[in-house]
């Protein structure tokens, strides 16, 4: 296992060996957005989001904790802010934090019963995710927002149910202003 003195945290970013990346670009983001249409004529190698995680333990592993920083673009398809692709966890009675580090944005959440709600992101600001809670975060800045997170090793993730069933409310930049239109 590495030493904790072996990872750093600097400029909204974890540096170290052990550290893992993943880039979602647009082309990733099929059936996310409300626009379809719109999408596909946008660049598809955009990136949308990055993120940098720690795990210093096996996926899986109870008891365990990983941790990481997710930096959303700035930017929208049509009304519909820049956003991660939203999840539940696959075990479902674990939570999560959250904590915004730079930009500002929303987190979206919706429970199994659909009922959706959101919190705005800003530096500083600390979120907590119930379990069995779908979510999601939206940049609906000018800037890069950035966020950290830290998640049970053994949660898992269900991306699935969001594929099939999508978020009952999108979040819509109207006017300017960010709003959850209800989709049901």
């Amino acid at each position: 296992m590495m030493s904790t003195h072996d990872l750093f945290f600097m400029n909204g970013r974890l540096e170290g060996a052990a550290v893992k990346r993943k880039t979602t670009y647009l082309k990733d983001l099929s059936g996310v957005f409300k626009d379809e249409n719109l999408r596909v004529k946008m660049s598809q190698e955009l990136v949308i989001y990055d993120v940098d995680f720690y795990q210093p333990v096996e996926p899986g592993t109870q008891g365990g904790l990983f941790f990481g920083v997710t930096r959303i673009q700035p930017g929208q398809v049509g009304e519909e802010y820049f956003m991660t692709r939203g999840h539940f966890h696959a075990i479902v009675d674990r939570g999560e934090f959250y904590w915004g580090i730079n930009g500002t944005g929303m987190l979206i959440l919706m429970d199994r019963n659909r009922k959706v709600r959101s919190e705005e992101m800003k530096p500083g600001s600390l979120h907590y995710i119930p379990a069995d809670t779908a979510h999601r975060v939206a940049n609906t800045g000018n800037d890069v927002l950035s966020f950290g997170a830290c998640w049970p090793a053994d949660a898992g993730y269900d991306y699935e149910e969001i594929k099939i069933h999508g978020f009952a409310a999108r979040l819509m930049n109207k006017n300017g202003v960010p709003q959850l239109i209800n989709q049901e």
